[in-house]
């Protein structure tokens, strides 16, 4: 579902604290959004850390909120990276609901999707109200262990992982409490649309519309052919439980992972909220398809 929106009046800034080449797209994103008479706010460590690689964005900085919680003015958040970035910008803001427009300035990106020499355009676009928002399912986690500590939502994918050999694990999977099948393989992924073209997506998993109210389960290198992705309603329940040589298996949540012990059971489901994306005009989802993974392109 998309929805139009407003103008926007102020937005937050959030990036990642490793890409030194943030900071020239940055202070752009700034002098624009200030251009068009834009409030904004910062990440204070996101500032602290553009800070320490390039002292020349400092008179930029020095004219904005530096914040650790966002005010109630802020309408929107850039997040100023690739995919990675995207993912830690929504797992930071939780269940505020606010939208997310990435600014990729990494590689191959689905989430942040403006590409740099892009960001005047697409700010000028923001303060006249030219967007989109796509509302995109999430995945809840709840995992039986004491020691789970890990946030449990993932926009992309929950991925249950071999941990630390050759050998296989064994997943045992149930639907609404009926038993599916038992993967024998490096692991599972079971992912939302969103995900369906990141992870899933290099295990031979489907693309899935946005829109389309779907789980996905790709099995990684399964041991058996016939074991292949399946598509289900995300109004199921599903539940997991592993067997392992080890005693161990991983579990990634959009790739934060944890070690746990076999038989700990995972139960995934559809979240009480969703992320909320923000597309810029000509960046629709299959436009980003046909562009990113150069469908039809003639490549002779």
């Amino acid at each position: 579902m998309q929805k139009y929106s407003q103008a926007v009046r102020c937005v937050a800034i959030f990036g990642n604290y490793y890409q030194t080449s943030n900071c020239k797209y940055v202070a752009r994103v700034i002098e624009a959004l200030q251009r068009h008479g834009v409030a904004v706010e910062i990440e204070r460590k996101f500032a602290e850390f553009l800070l320490s690689q390039d002292a020349g964005i400092a008179p930029s900085l020095a004219r904005l909120s530096q914040v650790d919680a966002l005010s109630k003015d802020v309408e929107l958040v850039l997040s100023m990276g690739g995919d990675g970035t995207f993912l830690n910008t929504a797992e930071k803001l939780g269940h505020q609901q606010l939208p997310i427009l990435g600014v990729n300035t990494g590689r191959l990106g689905f989430l942040a999707d403006v590409m740099t020499d892009n960001i005047e355009t697409a700010v000028a676009q923001l303060a006249a109200g030219q967007y989109t928002i796509s509302e995109r399912s999430v995945i809840e986690t709840r995992i039986a262990h004491p020691d789970f500590d890990v946030y449990p939502y993932a926009l992309n994918e929950v991925a249950v992982l071999k941990h630390d050999n050759s050998s296989l694990i064994k997943v045992e999977t149930f639907v609404d409490g009926e038993f599916l099948n038992s993967y024998v393989a490096d692991g599972l992924i079971v992912s939302t649309p969103t995900g369906s073209t990141g992870y899933a997506l290099s295990v031979g998993g489907p693309v899935l519309s946005p829109d389309s109210a779907t789980f996905c389960l790709a099995p990684v290198a399964p041991h058996s052919l016939s074991m292949r992705p399946m598509v289900l309603s995300d109004r199921v329940t599903l539940q997991l439980k592993v067997k392992s040589r080890t005693g161990k298996f991983l579990v990634a949540i959009d790739g934060r992972s944890e070690s746990l012990p076999e038989e700990t059971l995972i139960t995934l489901r559809r979240a009480d909220y969703k992320v909320l994306v923000v597309k810029m005009p000509g960046n629709d989802f299959f436009s980003t398809l046909r562009h990113k993974m150069m469908w039809g392109a003639d490549q002779r």
